[in-house]
């Protein structure tokens, strides 16, 4: 199973961004995905995660900010900021829980990151 994120940058305080992850390869099933982030000096934290029947979860920090949506016939999901803040730069990974048919059992695949930079 392979996860790649895309759509990171540099967007000024209260700018927008939209983050995309589709995970491919030889997979049955995928169950939650999500989006952690981990800022230089800090440990990788979770920003939100969405269940395959659409349920999300957010951190505190950023309710209300960000929105995260999933389409589970393309094994894709998607992070929407708006607002950001200088604290949100940050390295975003996506996270699948996936159910590979090759390995024939449940795994947590992650993606290589994408920078998120808010700055002026």
């Amino acid at each position: 199973v392979q996860v790649a994120e895309s759509g990171g940058g540099l967007v000024q305080p209260g700018g927008s961004l939209r983050l995309s992850c589709a995970a491919s390869g030889n997979i049955y099933s995928v169950a939650a995905m999500g989006w952690y982030r981990q800022a230089p000096g800090k440990q990788r934290e979770l920003v939100a995660t969405i269940t395959n029947g659409g349920s999300a979860d957010y951190a505190d920090s950023v309710k209300g900010r960000f929105t995260i949506s999933r389409d589970n016939a393309k094994n894709t999901v998607w992070l929407q900021m708006n607002s950001l803040k200088p604290e949100d730069t940050a390295v975003y990974y996506c996270s699948t829980r996936a159910y590979d048919r090759t390995a024939i059992d449940w795994d947590t695949y992650w993606g290589q990151g994408t920078q998120v930079t808010v700055s002026s």
